[in-house]
């Protein structure tokens, strides 16, 4: 199995939760509210008055089969949408409950 981190411009969650969807991933996690700024060009989302953008932060856990697809229409929907500050990881799950 795999957890994929995915973190995002909070205006485009409901994008986000749909393409899990579309793809058959049912369960995950969501944060919101979660601040942050990206390593190369992004803007800061900090909530605050000067940056009061904020990003939210799901983590889903899928099939091995399955993290290839996702990440795949991740990278899509990041070229497809440039404001969107989309970060996605693969991280392998050792066990699961």
């Amino acid at each position: 199995m795999k957890a994929i981190f995915i973190a995002y411009n909070q205006a485009y969650n409901e994008e986000i939760v749909a393409l899990l969807e579309q793809l058959g991933q049912r369960g995950y996690t969501k944060w919101e509210e979660v601040g942050g700024r990206g390593t190369e060009s992004g803007l800061p989302h900090l909530g605050n008055h000067a940056w009061p953008t904020q990003n939210h932060a799901v983590l889903t856990v899928v099939d091995n089969a399955l993290a290839p697809q996702i990440m795949e229409a991740l990278r899509k929907t990041d070229v497809d949408n440039p404001l969107l500050g989309l970060r996605a990881y693969v991280l392998p799950v050792e066990d699961a409950l």
